[in-house]
């Protein structure tokens, strides 16, 4: 089977289980033992190291059908890519260099608390100590609790840089997990970390660079855009409607071209069209579509947690204005 088929059948074992995963809360760990051996933990890594090399819209097209059909699933998927950008960066350190083939395979399953990376004052930060770092804060949404082993975690360090640092995906002294009840996805076992000076070995430091707010609300924000796709993408093909079908288009084309100051824009766009979406395919479907775990209701309420989950406050800002909401 060529890469076209292969994809094609993953997604359908996904959406196969989709409604189930929504209604028990519980990712079969049989879908995450068919994206490794997809190739999908080393999405831009080498093919000769076990990776499937995909480029940047390969991957997003990837990440779009995959959404389509199940986006819990996906979702705890994507958190692993900045685990395997971390370990194929040439200036990697030779502790992460060493679990490279691990995290290309997904024999290693990364997550992602980004609490130092959040808009405004430091939710999660970092202080030097003699042998390593000591973390405070919070990362308020972490998901794939349990599914994951490994956390990439950006605090906020001192003189407004990030501290990067690779931690266990497990409770332990210093660090306590309370679990987020979702009104979507709740399969992905999304948690809040409190961190009490937790102790870090400076063996465990990926890098250390300057925060810069922007630099996470341009390309790196794209990525999100293709989870928002993918959910207008299942809604288009089940109305079967080309108006509709040819606005998923223009949004696809706005998001592969956007530059990091119209990115924002771009991705409001993606979520309120897949908000309208969804309702229209509630429309359509009639009054099936108010039943607990009929694909409309369930569209639906992804389609909403996207317009707030992983936002930032120039895309906020576009989706109210959008909405018809007065904006400041």
């Amino acid at each position: 089977m060529n890469f076209e088929n292969n994809l094609d059948a993953l997604c359908q074992l996904l959406e196969r289980d989709a409604r189930d995963v929504d209604q028990s809360g519980v990712i079969p760990s049989s879908h995450f033992d068919e994206l490794a051996a997809f190739g999908l933990y080393g999405a831009f890594a080498p093919r000769d190291e076990g990776g499937i090399e995909l480029e940047a819209t390969e991957l997003f097209d990837v990440i779009e059908r995959l959404a389509m059909s199940c986006l819990s699933t996906t979702f705890v998927l994507i958190q692993h890519l900045r685990l395997l950008g971390s370990c194929l960066d040439p200036g990697s350190p030779a502790f992460l260099r060493n679990q490279r083939a691990d995290i290309i395979s997904g024999t290693i399953r990364g997550g992602v608390a980004l609490g130092g990376l959040l808009p405004g004052p430091a939710r999660l930060s970092a202080t030097a100590t003699t042998d390593g770092w000591r973390l405070n804060g919070e990362a308020p949404w972490v998901s794939g609790w349990g599914m994951v082993d490994s956390l990439f975690v950006a605090a906020r360090g001192p003189e407004q840089t990030v501290v990067s640092l690779q931690l266990a995906a497990h409770e332990q002294h210093g660090l306590e997990a309370t679990r987020q009840h979702l009104t979507a996805i709740n399969a992905t076992n999304s948690v809040k970390l409190n961190f009490t000076d937790l102790e870090i070995p400076a063996e465990q430091l990926i890098g250390r660079v300057s925060y810069e707010p922007q630099i996470e609300s341009g390309d790196r924000l794209r990525l999100n855009g293709s989870l928002a796709l993918g959910l207008a993408r299942r809604s288009c093909a089940l109305l079967d409607d080309p108006a509709m079908s040819e606005e998923l288009l223009a949004c696809r084309y706005e998001l592969d071209h956007a530059q990091p100051s119209s990115m924002p824009e771009a991705r409001a766009r993606a979520s309120e069209f897949a908000v309208r979406a969804a309702h229209a395919l509630c429309v359509q479907r009639g009054s099936s579509s108010v039943l607990s775990g009929d694909v409309g209701e369930r569209s639906t309420r992804e389609a909403s947690l996207l317009l707030s989950f992983g936002s930032r406050p120039a895309i906020r800002q576009s989706l109210l204005r959008r909405l018809g909401a007065t904006t400041e």
